[in-house]
Order: C-alpha cells, then structure tokens, then sequence
C-alpha cells in the first residue's frame, strides 16, 4: 500500500559516508579473503587427503555463497517481471549482490581442478562397471558438465552485470525507457535463470551421489536461494541505515516487508524439504532412499543424525516462532538476529546436502571450512561493497521510486 504524500529525495543522501564500516570493508575483506584461500591451500599442499578436504569445503562455501547472488538475481529479476513499485529503496543491494556473480565464474575454475575428488563416485574406474552410472554418461561426462557449468556462469554474469549497469546508468541520465526494457529482458532472463540453477543442482550437488536422484532437487535449491537473499538484504539494509541518512527514504515499512518475505519463503523452503522427503519415504525405493539414510542411519548416517536435527528444528522449527510476530518483524534488531540465524543455518543446509558423499575420516566442519567461508565470503562481499561505494545506495532516477518512499504495510 503506498501514501499519497512521498518524500523528497536529497541526492546527496544518497551514498555510502566515507566514514561508515561499510566504506572500509573493499580492501580489508578482500585482503582477508585472499589471504584464507592462500592459507588453506598452503596447509593442504603436500598432503593428498588434506587437498581432498580443501576441495570439498571449497565447494561447499562457493556453493553457499553462490546461493546469496544467485538469490539476489532473482530478487532483481522478480522485481521488474512484477513491476513492483515498494521494492525500488532496497532493490540496489541486490543488484550489487548479483553484480558479484562474475566473481563466482572466475571461482568456479578452482572447482574444475577438484573435479576428480568431487565427483569420483561417476569418473573413477569403478564407475565404468556400474550399469546405473553408465546409463548416465551422455550427460555425466567430464566435457559436457565442464560447458554446462561455463554456460552457467556465463548466463548468471551477464544477467548480474546486465541490471547492475543500466539501473546504475539510470541514476545518471533519468532515462525511464531504461526500466522498460529491464522489464521486457525479465521476463527470458526468469526463464535461462530457472533453467539454470535447476541443472546446476543437480550437475554441482545431486551428481555427488549420481545414484540419487529426485525431480523436486532444482527447486529445493532455489528455495534456499532465494530465502537466504532476504536474509542478506535485511542485514544489509539494517547496516546502511545505521550511520547513513539513507534512513530517512528506507523505512521501518520496507524491513517489516523483507522481514514477511523471510518468513514466508522460508515456510516455502520447509514444503520442498518435507514434501521432498515424504514422496521418497512413502515411495520407499532403494535408490531414493539412499540420501536419507546417508544422513540418519548406521555408523555413517550416525555422525549426520545432529546435522539432520538441526536443521529441521533450526531451519523451520525456530524461526518460525520466531519470525511469525509482527512485533518482531518491526524491531530492527530483533529481525536482524533472525536474519543472521537463517544465514548460518543455510549454512548448515549446503553442508549437510554436500559432505556426507565424502567418506572421510577428515570430513568434519574444521579449519579449513573456516578458511574457505572466510575467503569466498571475504571476497564476496568485499566487491560488493566496493560497488556499494561507487553507486547511488537507491535508485534515485527510478520512475517508481516515490511509490517506494510513500510505501506502508497494511
């Protein structure tokens, strides 16, 4: 619902302070960042089992972090399909964040060279004797999954670089053909996004086990994507308003609406998960069967039985009680501890979906989990901020932008 009367927009407002964190953050994460990676691969080196375990909780970080922009390009996306006027305040932080997505193709070159430890269990000479994984090879092949991840990440750059430049572009000409042809180029960018994270689960984290399988795993990992990106955003424009005038265009109205949509999207990814694991338990067929027992029973499930707990209670179970009161939903700080909650159980979910294919007596959450969390992430939102600085931290030439400023919640 919007107001009849909308604020003025004072330019100046309108950029990220020199002297707020944020500004600081480019080079110390980056540094860190590149530092942790350097580190973690400089432990490993020399020791096979040690480079395997890097492989793997590299995979997993890029994986987790890929969900943010991955997220926040559907965010963008959804939000001009839509023509959604309340968004426009908030909706540069996540063309930022999806503007990173480059990033994430340069990185995915690190995951070609672990390829052979990560998806051993379909490239080993084992797996030529194996009648289900043979029956698989005209898709699973080294040189076909190597081009459809290269046909990934390029879509995701493009369409991430595409929204960021020309929303960017508008607040310097006030050209509002500009919002029209983001709508029009939404609507196939939807379509090769869906398409391509739905291939890309299955190709980076079903293939782990490639005798699993389940039609419902795509969209299982969007609702992840796309439940973590309202989290990312809170936290973010929680910490933009804090020391910034930018407060006085981003309201308590627009929290309390990402603070909803946190909510109800994560209920969204709570009906994939159950109605994922209730078709295969009814179903009861072996080779369906297989994930959850990795992951609950005998001497190997046993070790991911509290993954398993945790993240059903943690992942549904608390933040549900948590996030459903309105009262919550309008007190940044409360909201916010919701947010950083969902973003370290998302964590917890991209882990559980990945380790448990590594048998390993290595394979626990250690240091180098820390150390690749701390590089990808460092690097991730080091150049996130660093677009921050650049640019205008709303869209000011927008032609919904007054719709936005004047936005109430029912």
């Amino acid at each position: 619902m919007s107001s009849n009367h909308a604020k003025a927009i004072n330019p100046v407002d309108l950029a990220l302070p020199q002297t707020h964190w944020l500004s600081k953050l480019p080079v110390i994460a980056i540094v860190i960042g590149v530092l942790a990676l350097v580190g973690a691969l400089a432990m490993a080196l020399g020791n096979h089992e040690k480079v395997e375990l890097l492989q793997w909780s590299f995979h997993t970080s890029y994986l987790y972090f890929l969900s943010m922009a991955l997220g926040s390009l559907f965010f963008v996306l959804v939000q001009f399909a839509t023509r959604a006027g309340w968004s426009v305040v908030v909706r540069r932080f996540a063309e930022t964040y999806a503007a990173t997505l480059p990033l994430f193709a340069v990185l995915f070159i690190p995951m070609l060279f672990g390829f052979h430890s990560l998806f051993h269990h379909w490239t080993s000479e084992e797996a030529k004797s194996d009648p289900i994984i043979q029956a698989k090879s005209a898709f699973l092949n080294e040189q076909f999954f190597t081009v459809r991840g290269l046909v990934y990440v390029i879509i995701w750059s493009v369409l991430g670089v595409y929204y960021y430049r020309n929303s960017t572009r508008q607040d310097e000409t006030g050209d509002k053909s500009i919002t029209s042809k983001l709508q029009k180029s939404s609507y196939p960018g939807i379509a090769l996004f869906a398409l391509s994270v739905s291939f890309c689960a299955f190709d980076w984290i079903m293939s782990l086990n490639p005798h699993w399988y389940t039609t419902m795993f795509g969209v299982y990992y969007f609702a992840g994507c796309i439940m973590v990106v309202y989290a990312l955003m809170l936290l973010t424009t929680l910490s933009v308003r804090g020391g910034t005038k930018v407060s006085n265009y981003i309201s308590i109205e627009h929290i309390h609406d990402l603070g909803k949509l946190l909510f109800g999207f994560n209920v969204f990814w709570t009906y994939i998960a159950f109605s994922q694991y209730f078709l295969i338990w009814y179903a009861n067929i072996p080779e369906e069967t297989e994930f959850y027992a990795m992951r609950s029973l005998g001497e190997h499930g046993a070790h991911w039985l509290p993954w398993t707990i945790a993240l059903m209670v943690g992942h549904f179970v608390v933040p549900f009680a948590f996030l459903m009161s309105r009262h919550i939903k309008r007190r940044p700080l409360l909201v916010g501890l919701g947010a950083l909650w969902m973003l370290v159980i998302h964590y917890v979910d991209i882990h559980w979906l990945i380790r448990p294919n590594w048998h390993s007596e290595l394979n626990h959450f250690g240091l180098f989990d820390v150390l690749t969390l701390v590089g990808i992430g460092g690097l991730f939102f080091g150049f996130a901020s660093l677009l921050l600085k650049r640019k205008s931290l709303i869209p000011q030439k927008d032609p919904r932008l007054a719709e936005s400023l004047a936005f109430e919640n029912m």
